[in-house]
């Protein structure tokens, strides 16, 4: 499979993810310039980590007005595979291309470290192969990973099974406790209505390499080669 790995001004996990994708996995990576246009045939693509354009006015709120995001909103709309990992899903939320948004951390401080995720549905492509029984050692790295929406919009996405993952504890229970940023119902993913476009705050990449000692993350990338479709748009 063809991945495109944008890389916005601030970007500093934009190379985790293709050292992930190219040796890891040992897939085809093209980098694609936040002032491109041309999304060079990717058949997938990731919105990486970092801090575009600095996190001015808000995370991601720059970045959603680039000129690679004018192409890849009209991409993802024609039903195009796109992760958003971190700074990443802070852009789709200011994108619309997922609901809700991505607040200040309810302590207002940043926070590095590992959380444990629990799986909430195996009914998307970047979930497919994860245990819902189990929990999975992930790291976070974020100042704005609290996950808001109204509660209309919260019923929705449990009605319609967009929950990807809840922060638990290492024994898989859903706690207040196991909440490192105040996110609303403990959510730490979410997708999009035709379950196309996938926001992540974790760190995956991070947890992908035996070198790190945790490899907890690479069944997510095993679960988007086995599950996607290899048809660039």
């Amino acid at each position: 499979m063809k991945f495109g790995v944008v890389i916005f001004p601030g970007s500093n996990c934009d190379e985790d993810i293709i050292y992930v994708l190219e040796h890891i996995m040992g897939q085809e990576v093209v980098r694609l310039w936040h002032k491109d246009h041309d999304l060079q045939g990717a058949e997938f693509i990731v919105l990486p980590g970092g801090f575009s354009y600095g996190d001015y006015l808000r995370s991601g709120a720059i970045a959603r007005f680039s000129p690679i995001m004018q192409e890849i909103i009209t991409y993802a709309n024609k039903g195009g595979y796109l992760l958003g990992i971190c700074n990443g899903f802070q852009i789709l939320a200011e994108a619309g291309l997922v609901p809700g948004a991505l607040l200040h951390n309810r302590q207002r401080k940043f926070i590095c470290e590992n959380i444990y995720l629990a799986p909430q549905t195996t009914q998307s492509l970047i979930t497919a192969q994860m245990d819902i029984n189990r929990a999975y050692k992930i790291p976070v790295a974020h100042g704005e990973g609290n996950y808001f929406v109204d509660n209309d919009t919260l019923k929705a996405l449990n009605d319609h099974d967009q929950v990807l993952f809840r922060y638990c504890d290492a024994a898989g229970n859903v706690t207040d406790a196991a909440n490192p940023n105040g996110s609303i119902a403990n959510i730490a993913g979410v997708c999009n209505r035709a379950r196309n476009v996938f926001g992540i705050m974790p760190h995956p990449e991070r947890a992908a390499d035996n070198l790190l000692g945790n490899t907890d993350g690479l069944v997510i990338f095993e679960s988007i080669l086995a599950t996607a479709l290899p048809h660039p748009l």
